[in-house]
């Protein structure tokens, strides 16, 4: 028989936490990055959209879709701020951003 789950409540389990008050610690936390995951997609979303009007006034006007250079400066700002997985996170916003071919 095992004793998983004997003294601990619902809220433990679900969280990892070994005491009800790490549980309620975590619980919140988990609350707030939700939230902040949903704000997180609604500023890609917009960055998406924002992007599109960009590309399009850059075709309608003779250019390119993308600008090479323009994407080398993105990757080095999130390089520059969150190290080197920030240019694994701007390469998925700039595939997001660059729209369908």
């Amino acid at each position: 028989m095992s004793s998983i789950g004997i003294g601990t409540t619902d809220t433990t389990t679900a969280t990892g936490a070994h005491t009800d008050e790490a549980a309620v610690l975590i619980g919140g936390a988990r609350e707030r990055i939700d939230a902040l995951d949903d704000r997180i997609i609604g500023l890609v979303q917009e960055r998406m959209a924002v992007s599109a009007v960009i590309q399009e006034a850059r075709i309608t006007s003779g250019g390119r879709r993308v600008n090479l250079s323009r994407e080398t400066a993105v990757l080095g700002h999130y390089r520059d701020a969150l190290g080197k997985p920030g240019t694994a996170l701007a390469m998925t916003l700039l595939e997001l951003c660059r729209g369908r071919v």
